[in-house]
């Protein structure tokens, strides 16, 4: 694996403005305040509509907006993702891919990746940062999550404009079979067991058991790209046990509280670094040894050390003191 030259930032504007401060927030907001409110909105438009309460009419009028996202898929809506530009400057985002120029090359030949991403967060605003600042050479690399979450209305829209699939390991197989972009994947490798170690005193990953996207990017021949998302860990605060806590990992998707600014779910102004590393180059084997995905799970751990070393001192004051543990 060779670099090209120190690679270049990208976004780091100086500070916002209040204006553009405060409609940053109330961008990032959109998606967390979604997060805490679908559920308890779904729960009531079904209660509404068992019960006809408090009429027919007005029960079916109430529970509109969840029967037309039921009715409508889910699909990215790039044009829509640009509206959320503020938040560029409200978490000071920066964004830098080592090898940009040949990594894009390759994408527009034909060869796919699967980008690694971690740390997962409670929700990934870095990493929502990084498809709106380069939303265009990006475009068609969707992003896996929990089958659950494309099923439940509003929130597959909202948080889908990006751009989701299903994480399981059929419908990944099948992409990784395609060319280009339209067969690249973002994977957040920690998931739901990641999300749940989220601190702003320490930068805890859930990696040393997550090799399943190591032996499937091996039989695909697939090459990863290792992604350190700073400040995903920070930005919001979540409760890391009870009832809520353990359906959460059960159904492989967030019900739990988090918080974030003033107590309340709207994400803290903690800068944000996408750090996305040198592609590690991943041979074809059709039946990998416990061997062979041991040894690039090693390699793909070693560049994500790597890249937190290299890039923390870009990411804030939180990060300077950091070390990262690895679980």
């Amino acid at each position: 694996m060779c670099k090209d030259a120190e690679p270049k930032a990208k976004g780091g504007k100086p500070e916002a403005s209040t204006f553009r401060w405060i409609a940053g927030m109330l961008c990032a907001s959109v998606f967390t305040f979604t997060y805490i409110l679908a559920p308890p909105y779904l729960l009531t438009s079904i209660l509404a509509l068992a019960f006809r309460y408090p009429s027919g009419n007005l029960a079916i009028l109430y529970a509109m907006p969840m029967i037309i996202s039921i009715l409508i898929p889910q699909q990215p809506v790039p044009k829509l993702v640009l509206c959320f530009w503020p938040m560029l400057d409200y978490f000071k985002f920066e964004m830098i891919v080592e090898n940009e120029d040949s990594l894009e090359e390759n994408l527009d030949k034909g060869k796919n990746y699967i980008f690694a991403a971690q740390p997962h967060g409670v929700i990934s605003m870095c990493g929502m940062c990084s498809a709106i600042l380069d939303h265009k050479k990006y475009m068609g690399i969707r992003t896996a999550v929990a089958s659950a979450l494309l099923k439940i209305p509003i929130l597959k829209h909202v948080l889908g404009i990006f751009g989701l699939t299903d994480a399981s390991a059929k419908n990944l197989r099948k992409i990784l079979k395609r060319e280009g972009r339209d067969g690249s994947v973002v994977i957040y490798v920690g998931g739901m067991a990641e999300l749940f170690m989220s601190s702003r005193e320490e930068e805890r990953l859930y990696l040393s058991k997550r090799k399943g996207f190591v032996k499937m990017a091996l039989r695909e021949g697939v090459d990863i790209v290792p992604v350190y998302l700073f400040g995903n860990t920070s930005v919001l605060s979540v409760l890391q046990h009870g009832p809520l806590a353990k359906l959460s990992r059960k159904l492989q998707l967030s019900f739990t509280f988090f918080w974030g600014k003033w107590l309340l779910p709207i994400p803290r102004d903690d800068k944000l670094l996408y750090a996305a590393g040198v592609p590690i180059e991943i041979p074809k084997i059709a039946e990998p040894t416990q061997e062979d995905v041991d040894k690039y799970h090693a390699l793909y751990i070693e560049e994500v050390k790597r890249l937190f070393e290299g890039y923390k001192s870009k990411a804030g004051h939180l990060y300077e003191k950091k070390t990262l543990i690895i679980e």
